[in-house]
């Protein structure tokens, strides 16, 4: 009766012994139903690393929004409405550009208006972190000012002006806004006034000399 009790030995397992490294001992009904590995019996060699966006060179490149405006176009099925942005993007160390674009959400318009930007940067000559001398810009409406500040005094200028002053690297300057106060044509006025700048080495060498009379030199003695 004893023996009657007993139950059955389960059949046994074949279980397939892997003696390389990593390699677990599955047995023959588990590894059937086993989920396979992603991309089929293609493995990865090691050789070639994968992409990663940390690994990207950084952009040293500021932006910021000048002008952000709906406009609408009237067609003949009806009105048609985007989205213009003016970014103006800068290093900080004298390269400095302006781009204006349209898109159909907000995220296309600053998306192409700074690829426009890097397009049209321009390198803005920049002595003991002022302007060289200063420099009157007229363009359509536009008027406008700028001229060397003392060491120290900061960026005496308002609105546009300083957005573009600011991302192109200078640190002492005074500005001033003579004419319309659109926003778009006084940061396009800028960019122009600012690659509009001689450098001080060719100032001098287009320079009269000076040449002092007697009197002249007996006044220095005094």
């Amino acid at each position: 009766m004893a023996e009657d009790n007993k139950k059955p030995n389960p059949t046994p397992t074949k279980v397939v012994e892997n003696n390389k490294p990593g390699a677990s001992n599955i047995s023959e009904p588990a590894k059937k139903f086993a989920p396979k590995p992603f991309g089929g019996k293609k493995k990865f060699g090691g050789k070639r690393k994968p992409f990663r966006r940390d690994n990207r060179p950084k952009d040293d490149f500021e932006q910021k929004i000048v002008d952000l405006t709906r406009v609408t176009r009237v067609m003949a099925g009806g009105k048609r409405m985007k989205f213009r942005a003016c970014m103006v993007i800068g290093d900080k160390k004298g390269k400095v550009g302006v781009g204006i674009a349209k898109g159909v959400d907000v995220a296309m318009a600053i998306q192409k208006s700074v690829t426009k930007a890097r397009k049209n940067l321009i390198t803005v000559p920049i002595l003991d972190g002022t302007v060289p001398h200063e420099i009157n810009i007229k363009k359509g409406a536009s008027r406008l000012m700028i001229k060397p500040g003392r060491k120290g005094s900061g960026i005496k200028a308002g609105g546009v002006m300083r957005i573009v002053l600011e991302l192109a690297g200078v640190k002492d300057a005074v500005a001033k806004i003579l004419g319309t106060n659109n926003k778009v044509n006084n940061a396009k006025a800028t960019l122009e006034g600012l690659n509009s700048f001689i450098n001080k080495p060719i100032i001098k060498s287009t320079q009269k000399p000076v040449v002092k009379t007697e009197t002249d030199k007996v006044e220095d003695k005094k």
